[in-house]
């Protein structure tokens, strides 16, 4: 249904009405939002609400940090009784200290959440680096208790005078003390034994029982034996211990009558390792037979190095080569050309990387630690087989060790023996 148009009389009317409405409704609306803001600006805000100032904390102690090297003090509370409890105020503690009982407390050493009861102000034993605690210096420390506003806390009582200063003996390895003396002990009555001429047990090592036949096949077949130590200096380990299986090869290879080779990397191995192979050869009565080139140095570039000893093997067509000692990227490198030359090959060194490449390429490897021990197996020195055995023992020791520890965390508390809780009590880990 159609509705008439209207008048031009009473759309003007229509018009003035939401005008005026308009006017109406943004008035109202600016009366309104002013006397909000004065109503807000005359009640109190949450932000500057009045705090009420919490319980100071009660108990404070300061005293040298125990079992340490000096520069520390530990100071120690109860806390505040409004620490979660009472009005609840408390937001965390502030440790400060200064050199004198009257002050002025300016020095802020710490902050920490509430909860806690006590820190540990402690500093490098550097002299001059930052916050540094000199031993032997009386210092007086407070704690004061926060809450939300800055300007309201709790001060303590003033502690002190207290110093710090180090310690002789950390209380705390008192279980390594005992490990020590006993594996000292141990170590003493093996090397006794073993100079008083009583045979040391040592478990074969099938790189090592391999030697003297590797060293009979190149006698056999007319073939010089590749002598080979690596990248190491003559400070390191795994050098040291192939100096003393150098000696027993090259008295065999004396004895056999067979070529030696030792290329060198390092000019002061190769001092050492003429001197070795010299007397290992006077040793079995056969110093004419000593070659001065029999050991030589080469370069001290790596793989240099590396491709020269390779042209040795490709050249010489050794029977045997040993690697003992220090090895690093060129391990797969020399026991590769080593394989294609035909040669048997035992190899041992202690870089843990190293170890796959030669278990793969080569006949027989000792690994990691089995090159220490072929040294005392080979050499047969008192001192060496002692030592070892004394290892062998202390490796037995923490495996029980361990053992009973595995019990102790498990079932210590279910089979109800104290002696099982008080021995994982003793070895726990300190702080």
């Amino acid at each position: 249904m159609l509705r008439p148009p209207l008048r031009r009389g009473t759309r003007n009317d229509v018009k003035q009405l939401f005008q005026q409405a308009r006017s109406v409704s943004a008035l109202s609306l600016f009366i309104l939002l002013s006397l909000f803001a004065i109503v807000r600006a005359q009640a109190p805000s949450d932000s500057t609400a009045q705090v009420i100032t919490p319980a100071s904390v009660t108990g404070l102690t300061a005293i040298d940090t125990d079992n340490d090297h000096g520069h520390s003090i530990t100071v120690k509370w109860t806390p505040s009784t409004d620490d979660g409890g009472g009005a609840n105020t408390v937001l965390g503690y502030r440790v400060m200290r200064s050199r004198s009982p009257d002050g002025p407390f300016d020095d802020t050493v710490g902050m920490v959440p509430l909860g806690s009861t006590k820190y540990e102000n402690s500093s490098s034993i550097e002299e001059g680096a930052e916050g540094f605690i000199p031993d032997y210096t009386d210092f007086y420390y407070r704690v004061d208790a926060l809450t939300g506003d800055p300007a309201v806390f709790s001060t303590t009582e003033i502690t002190g005078p207290v110093h710090s200063f180090g310690q002789w003996f950390n209380k705390g390895l008192i279980p390594v003390l005992f490990a020590v003396i006993i594996f000292t002990a141990l170590t003493v009555v093996f090397v006794s034994a073993a100079k008083k001429g009583k045979e040391l047990y040592v478990r074969p090592l099938a790189g090592i029982e391999a030697v003297d036949d590797a060293i009979g096949r190149a006698t056999e077949m007319g073939r010089p034996i590749l002598y080979v130590f690596g990248l190491g200096t003559a400070s390191d380990i795994a050098t040291i211990a192939s100096f003393t299986i150098l000696s027993r090869v090259a008295k065999r290879v004396a004895e056999y009558q067979t070529t030696l080779i030792v290329p060198c990397y390092d000019p002061i191995v190769m001092a050492v390792a003429q001197d070795i192979v010299k007397t290992s050869y006077m040793d079995a009565g056969r110093p004419n037979d000593y070659k001065e080139d029999a050991v030589h140095f080469i370069t001290q570039a790596q793989f240099a190095y590396v491709g020269a000893v390779n042209g040795i093997m490709i050249r010489e067509l050794p029977a045997t080569n040993i690697y003992m000692g220090k090895f690093y990227a060129e391990s797969l490198m020399l026991a590769e050309t080593g394989v294609v030359s035909g040669s048997i090959q035992i190899a041992g060194t202690d870089e843990i990387a190293q170890i796959p490449f030669f278990v793969v390429a080569c006949d027989y490897t000792l690994i990691g630690e089995e090159l220490f021990a072929a040294s005392a197996y080979l050499g047969r020195e008192p001192l060496l087989l002692g030592s070892l055995k004394a290892q062998d023992y202390a490796k037995a020791a923490v495996l029980v060790l361990a053992l009973f520890g595995i019990l102790a965390v498990n079932f210590a508390a279910d089979l109800e023996m104290d002696w099982l809780v008080g021995f994982k009590e003793l070895f726990k880990v300190i702080d």
